[in-house]
């Protein structure tokens, strides 16, 4: 929760009494701006918040505020955003949206290096009001309470200009803090915007597990919103991206998409010459040979973004014996490759079962680490060629997370059959999920025996218990959904 700012100190001093009563008779506003957000688009102040706690514990009549708080941590934290004994003013934000934060020297100076420089280095800074316009006035005070009384409040709106905040002051158990925060959050649809950011901030595990989000849900994060805002050094990174595992149809796509929010940004018209230009070199990323001949057709050729020329060279490329030269990629990404959990040691089958009558096949599991699953792996007929129709789910707590209706084809044998998920889903550590499959067919299958509770697959440790949705037999020991498909 960001705190409130205070209003500018009179001119004349005040005492504690009078500073008390003011405070008590109205609060100042908080204003929330996002990180990347222009001052136009800033949103409406909030409404002003209640004053916080005074020193002397809301009673002004009380000259011995200290003897309520017995530890040093306590009567620290009063002092936060206080005018109380406050030796230097800030002004910070921009100019428009300042806002004037009450503080005091010592207790900067003992949590941050930075500020100990600016008060009490060499060059220390003499004027009692310093003016911070780069910095967002809520994310200051949260990095001041931090300092006064290692409380870290941090919100999905500030936390990134909070980060901000902590790496320029070198404050940096507030900017692990912010990192976590934004690690925990990450998710495909601002996986992008993260990347960009953890590259300006520098922070090499962020920017790691970003792109573990987007190799692997590599769809749904260049269809996101948030793919339109990142910058084009970043758009570039991620199109040379050898591990996207989605079509390069959906890149172009992205890429498109990307080229018309830049034009609006730049106050361009939207036309094919503009998207071109705030492209750049960025086109000639996109592997567009790679596509099939339907996809290159009914999207890229229709597009009016590539030449007459361009257009026809990669035509003759899919189609005439001697291909012209090209200013695309010409390999196929590599994307990732998928990983199997198999948690029976073997199977087998009998006369009367593995049998499907629409009932659930279900099972529990945990990972030690987040993972995203893609799919099910399958047993299929015990006698011969069939096909089944299936139903997979994947659900946490109850909640569907993802499911698929589609059909499978086995061959008699007793190889497992991927059923896929439409896009993979992100799986998080020491948390329970269930995965279910109703299979409808004639023939029966085969089956799992000598289940394990635990797997390890990799660096990724699977762990198994039984599912009260399970109506069909399977369980931990034996039945059906032999592996979990996976990217990790």
């Amino acid at each position: 929760m960001a705190a409130e700012l205070y209003p500018p100190a009179s001119a004349s001093a005040a005492t504690a009494t009078d500073i008390a009563n003011s405070n008590a008779a109205g609060a100042a506003e908080s204003t929330k701006v996002g990180l990347c957000c222009p001052p136009c688009l800033a949103p409406a102040p909030l409404p002003p918040l209640p004053a916080p706690p005074l020193p002397d514990n809301n009673n002004p009549e009380s000259p011995n505020w200290q003897s309520f708080h017995p530890t040093l941590r306590e009567r620290n934290a009063l002092m936060f955003n206080n005018e109380l004994m406050a030796d230097v003013h800030f002004i910070v934000g921009a100019l428009g949206a300042a806002r004037r934060v009450p503080a005091h020297k010592y207790v900067l100076a003992v949590g941050s290096s930075v500020f100990y420089a600016m008060f009490y280095g060499d060059l220390a800074e003499v004027k009692s009001e310093i003016h911070i316009p780069d910095v967002e006035p809520a994310a200051f005070l949260v990095l001041l309470k931090y300092m006064y009384s290692d409380e870290i409040d941090l919100e999905a709106d500030t936390v990134l200009a909070t980060l901000y905040a902590a790496k320029k002051y070198i404050v940096p158990a507030l900017a692990k803090a912010c990192v976590n925060f934004l690690e925990t959050s990450l998710e495909a649809k601002n996986a992008c915007v993260l990347l960009s950011q953890s590259r300006l901030f520098e922070e090499p595990e962020l920017t790691q597990r970003c792109w573990e989000v987007i190799d692997a849900q590599a769809e749904m994060a260049l269809r996101s919103e948030g793919f339109c805002e990142i910058d084009r050094q970043t758009l570039e990174i991620i199109v040379t991206r050898e591990a996207l595992n989605t079509k390069e149809a959906v890149v172009f796509e992205a890429v498109l998409n990307w080229a018309e929010a830049e034009c609006k940004r730049q106050g361009l018209p939207v036309t094919p010459h503009n998207k071109r230009h705030v492209l750049g070199r960025a086109l000639y990323l996109v592997r567009i040979p790679t596509m099939t001949l339907e996809e290159f057709a009914n999207g890229a050729a229709q597009s009016d973004i590539l030449t007459l020329e361009e257009t026809h060279n990669i035509f003759l490329w899919y189609t005439a014996a001697k291909k012209p030269l090209l200013d695309f990629p010409l390999t196929k990404r590599q994307g990732l490759a998928p990983q199997r959990c198999h948690r029976f040691q073997s199977s087998a089958y009998r006369s009367n079962q593995w049998r499907y009558r629409g009932r659930c096949d279900s099972i529990q599991f945990a990972v030690d680490r987040r993972v995203f699953i893609a799919g099910l792996g399958l047993y299929g007929s015990s006698s011969g060629k069939a096909e089944y129709s299936v139903k997979i789910e994947l659900k946490r707590l109850g909640m569907v997370l993802a499911q698929n209706l589609t059909k499978f084809v086995s061959d008699g044998s007793s190889n497992t059959f991927p059923v896929w998920f439409e896009h993979p889903v992100q799986v998080e550590q020491d948390t329970f999920y269930t995965a279910s499959a109703v299979l409808d067919g004639s023939e029966l299958s085969y089956f799992g025996q000598e289940g394990m509770t635990e797997v390890q697959c990799g660096k990724v440790a699977f762990q198994f218990q039984c599912s009260s949705d399970s109506t069909n037999g399977t369980g931990v020991q034996g039945g059906q959904i032999p592996e979990l498909i996976f990217y990790a």
